[in-house]
């Protein structure tokens, strides 16, 4: 099946006389079985809330054939789905390869949590190669963390080249695949073990829910990802899942939309003689473009724009003045989002020296003209705050 159809059928009801549309939302702690028999059957399936529900299931099922993996989890956000992903390989003495573009929380996880149970982390350029990333291994690197595109400022990573190079060290690829959706690019066919995503953004679509996935692409990985989430004690609430599973129904047709808006609002900012670049994977000039170009088969609606240099009352100016675009974290709604960030703040085996400010867009739903017209709004309102 094409990813529109799974989107569509995968973790449906099974069927059976006069069944749903779509799975139930089973709240539930306890199950009790009828006899010894029900439950020794029961102890290999459904046995306890925690450990899933049928509406749970529903959404590793549709996940997993989106991503093209052997089994998928849930965490209660993307952040567990990173962290929890982590812990699954590591321990006391081990050593995690981290993209220096990595989602800043994911940083704080290895600068604080890793470092005080004895795990060292390493971060390497999100544009190196297979070489580079061979030369970084060590006996005891137990994995590589790759974000591609990257937080901030959008690099795309040569995952077949991580993959070579952290398989032949005996390591472990995880990918943060939450730009991609999973639509876009499938990184367990580019070789990574493990493709997890923040299913809050673009899975789920609405901005109302908190969930993570995990999917791993064998079923030695899978064991050790389920562990992990088993005893962190994990769980993921059947609304959210109910509510992310009915998010991935339209996900085809919402990223369709997202990259269309996207795209024509790059075209329209980079005429704009405020902006000194912008960074969007399906543009030559962004690094990686030709992995990106090779690898994916769309882009999402996230992109960054570095402004030409600008003072803080004037940038200001340009936020107070937007009504469309919201000044919100996370990404991955309906709605259009407009941030000021700083990856400067936030490398150490890369530099980031750009003299003017980099705003991260994303593009929503909304109408393109509308959205453009905001933006004009907000570019009169900093030309104002100048004079």
């Amino acid at each position: 099946m094409k990813d529109t159809t799974k989107l569509a059928a995968a973790g449906r009801p099974h069927q059976r006389p006069a069944h749903p549309v779509n799975t139930p939302v089973e709240r539930a702690s306890t199950y009790l079985f009828p006899s010894y028999d029900d439950y020794l059957e029961g102890a290999k399936a459904i046995t306890y809330g925690r450990l899933g529900t049928p509406t749970h299931r529903a959404l590793e099922e549709a996940v997993t054939a989106l991503e093209g993996g052997f089994e998928t989890r849930l965490a209660p956000s993307g952040l567990q789905a990173c962290t929890a992903a982590i812990l699954a390989f590591t321990a006391a003495g081990d050593h995690v390869l981290m993209t220096d573009s990595a989602y800043d929380p994911t940083r704080k996880f290895c600068d604080n949590f890793l470092k005080r149970f004895g795990v060292e982390t390493t971060y390497y350029d999100p544009l190196a190669g297979e070489e580079e990333i061979a030369a970084l291994m060590r006996p005891n690197t137990k994995l590589v963390f790759a974000e591609s595109p990257g937080s901030l400022t959008f690099e795309v990573q040569d995952l077949p080249a991580l993959a070579a190079a952290a398989h032949a060290g005996a390591a472990k690829l995880i990918v943060d695949n939450t730009w991609a959706a999973g639509y876009f690019c499938k990184p367990i066919a580019l070789g990574a073990d493990v493709s997890l995503q923040a299913a809050t953004k673009y899975l789920a679509g609405h901005s109302d829910c908190l969930v993570g996935t995990i999917t791993s692409a064998d079923e030695q990985t899978a064991h050790k990802i389920f562990k992990a989430l088993l005893q962190l004690g994990s769980n993921v609430s059947a609304d959210d899942a109910y509510l992310a599973q009915r998010g991935m129904r339209t996900l085809s047709t919402r990223l369709d939309r997202h990259q269309q808006n996207a795209d024509e609002l790059v075209k329209w900012l980079r005429k704009r003689d405020e902006v000194a670049r912008i960074i969007h994977p399906a543009l030559k000039s962004c690094p990686g473009h030709a992995v990106w170009k090779r690898d994916f088969t769309g882009a999402s609606g996230l992109f960054g724009a570095v402004l030409k240099p600008v003072p803080l009352p004037a940038l200001k100016a340009f936020f107070n003045a937007l009504k469309l675009f919201g000044m919100g974290f996370s990404w991955g709604g309906f709605e259009s989002l407009c941030l000021h960030v700083h990856p400067e703040k936030h490398r150490s085996a890369t530099e980031w020296n750009e003299e003017g400010p980099l705003l991260r867009f994303h593009a929503g739903l909304e109408d393109i003209g509308d959205l453009k017209g905001d933006l004009e709004r907000a570019f009169a309102a900093m030309a104002r705050a100048l004079k």
